[in-house]
């Protein structure tokens, strides 16, 4: 199954090999530049055809080179790919209000009112980012979408069933019992009333919601020149049999969209969602194209990176393609945790110890409770190593992920990751509904989520859902430092600080996300370069992580490749200031000493900011908790001296580069 992005003639394919494709002319101020992408960026290996199969073209697809802003060499957006407003049942029955569109206004940095809303519907707090962010991709529940709607508009019939009178009574209950529907095991999940499908269901209601979802997502979309702001159309496929989670962010590349969104009542498994993403998308007349992405691994219990089907039959090299092909990236870190890797397990590090939610499933993440041991195998090392040994032995890789960060928020309030502003999210840990919190306005082991960031030719749709499909992408904890990674043969040392490094590194191999054939000769070399969030902390070092297989089976290291993880950085806890140095800039040209050429590999890159103050701090700091003195330890902060740390040190990871002889 191919998938080819440029044409030979200087056309863009928006679909290829089974799928239909789409050619428009580039205008012609972008064919010299488009020219230099497809000569030393592309690097897909894709032959392409003079003349491919032309389908209808609507007026509203693109092609790369719309915005006045074009950089062949690419820049980073940053954007978040998973939010929700008040379409998903769950953020709506915990008070939130904003639509759609309200939550693409504050993506582009206006201000809104979140709950809780007093007697006059005023809202008691407002929030606004510090930066507009440059894309966002709104993931609003496909479960309940119908729902949600009926019980909130008198015109729609089943607006008077008891489900729904008890939805607008009894949030409390409603949330429990309606959301006890995701939990049912796979195979045996439907809808409820007045929703269920044996009695017609509410397909006028389901309608109605996945329309606002597509309308106001093209009135976001700053169709100009000026390339602004993107908004794509998107939904989560939320399958959380036993409250385990196996929750998918389904993201459109452009308008062209199916009738309605598939939810886990639909396909109570994974295979069934790609299947009807291909009927539905991929394999239907005109220029419809998706992918998915699995979020927060940690909360599956094993379940998300499994290797059997949907049978229990043992992954063969079929399904490992259409997993590939379909979900060419992963989350790696959101509201609820981080998942990259377990301390202390095979695959682990020093500093897996991040951001690590005590608990291993939806339900009780949410409810709290006794801690709990998580899995190795619920974590994005293991399913990386796990897809190295795959791909040897079945000769395909599902589990070759790019990655990305996100927020998971449940306010309608994408980007909204600053440690000393945190509102909490809503969705999973407290309810912020009917007041304001007594003390923290979220569980204490929660976090403010992360940022997906795209490296792409320009802010449109067609420029970053190709970069989401070539993998060309990363995730940090929230910060916004600019980071590149590229893997080649025989990169020059001196590299670093030069101008043409970026133009080297695409021509002399490829970027995150890329893989490097077989080269007889010298161990690969990698170019890793960081500059600092212009509005964060300072950078402590940066690493490069390495797995291959070593006689069948995974093994991993972490090489420190520039900077200083023992700088002496750390923070003034009594006002949250950094102390120490740190660096503004951090690059390496570096080349694996270990390297074995027969041995299937991958490697990523994290960069460490220095330590500062975590979020759950400002708000116990502000409400005069001192844990020395019991009697300042008021209701509601109980978790500012509970064994949570006080510091953090915000990071990125990119996606890899896979070695495969």
């Amino acid at each position: 199954m191919g998938h080819r992005e440029l044409c030979c003639s200087g056309g863009l394919l928006l679909k290829d090999g089974p799928w239909q494709a789409t050619r428009q002319p580039l205008a012609e101020k972008r064919l010299a530049a488009v020219g230099w992408v497809i000569g030393a960026v592309i690097l897909s290996g894709v032959g392409c055809t003079d003349e491919p199969t032309v389908a209808p073209v609507d007026e509203r697809l693109e092609i790369l080179g719309r915005c006045d802003s074009f950089n062949p060499l690419r820049e980073p957006f940053f954007g978040d790919t998973h939010v929700h407003t008040m379409l998903s049942l769950d953020a709506n029955l915990q008070g939130n209000r904003l639509s759609p569109i309200d939550a693409y206004r504050f993506a582009r940095g206006e201000e809104v009112g979140i709950q809780p809303y007093d007697e006059q519907d005023n809202p008691l707090r407002k929030l606004q980012l510090s930066r507009p962010l440059d894309f966002v991709s709104l993931s609003d529940h496909a479960e309940f979408l119908g729902l949600v709607k009926t019980c909130l508009d008198p015109a729609l019939e089943g607006y008077d069933s008891a489900e729904c009178e008890e939805y607008r009574t009894d949030p409390d209950t409603a949330f429990l019992s309606l959301n006890f529907r995701l939990a049912l095991p796979q195979g045996s999940a439907s809808a409820p009333d007045p929703c269920d499908p044996k009695d017609g269901g509410c397909p006028a209601a389901q309608l109605s919601g996945w329309t606002d979802v597509q309308e106001a997502a093209e009135a976001a979309y700053d169709r100009t020149s000026a390339c602004t702001f993107t908004s794509f159309v998107a939904y989560e496929w939320s399958a959380s049999p036993a409250a385990l989670n196996l929750h998918r962010n389904v993201i459109f590349r452009n308008h062209v969209v199916p009738a309605e969104p598939t939810s886990y009542f639909d396909e109570n498994f994974a295979e069934g969602l790609w299947s009807k993403l291909r009927e539905g998308c991929l394999d239907a007349e005109g220029a419809c194209d998706v992918l998915a992405i699995p979020h927060n691994s940690n909360l599956s219990s094993g379940l998300m990176f499994e290797t059997v089907d949907d049978d229990g039959d043992a992954i063969d090299g079929a399904y490992a393609l259409t997993r590939a092909t379909l979900e060419p990236l992963v989350e790696i870190f959101q509201h609820k945790g981080d998942s990259e890797c377990l301390p202390n397990s095979t695959a682990g590090d020093e500093l897996c110890d991040f951001e690590k939610l005590p608990y291993t499933s939806l339900s009780t993440a949410n409810l709290g409770g006794p801690v709990e041991e998580p899995d190795e195998q619920d974590f994005l090392r293991w399913a990386l190593g796990e897809g190295l040994r795959l791909g040897a032995s079945i000769g395909q890789n599902p589990y070759q992920f790019g990655i990305i960060a996100s927020t998971d928020t449940h306010l309608g309030t994408p980007g909204a990751v600053e440690e000393d502003n945190f509102p909490g999210h809503g969705g999973a840990g407290l309810t912020v509904r009917d007041e304001l919190p007594l003390g923290l306005p979220d569980r204490t082991w929660f976090n403010p989520g992360g940022l997906a960031v795209l490296w792409a030719e320009e802010n449109s749709r067609e420029a970053l859902f190709l970069a989401m499909r070539r993998r060309e992408a990363y995730g940090t904890s929230g910060t916004r430092m600019v980071l590149r990674f590229f893997g080649g043969w025989g990169y020059d040392q001196a590299l670093c600080g030069s101008s043409e490094m970026v133009a080297a590194g695409y021509d002399g191999g490829v970027p995150m996300g890329g893989v490097l054939p077989e080269q007889a000769g010298d161990a690969p070399r990698f170019i890793l370069s960081v500059m600092r969030d212009s509005s964060g902390d300072q950078l402590s070092h940066v690493q490069i992580v390495k797995g291959w297989l070593d006689g069948g089976e995974p093994r991993w290291t972490v090489v420190d490749v520039a900077g200083d993880a023992n700088n002496g950085a750390d923070v003034d806890l009594a006002s949250c200031t950094p102390q120490g140095e740190g660096a503004d800039a951090l690059c390496a040209v570096w080349t694996d000493p270990d390297f074995d050429a027969t041995a299937p590999a991958l490697y990523y890159a994290r960069a460490i900011e220095n330590p500062s103050c975590r979020w759950h701090v400002y708000h116990c700091r502000a409400g005069g908790v001192d844990c020395a003195v019991p009697s300042t330890i008021t209701e509601g902060f109980e978790g500012c001296c509970e064994d949570y740390p006080a510091t953090q040190q915000e990071r990125a990871w990119s996606s890899p580069i896979w070695y495969a002889p």
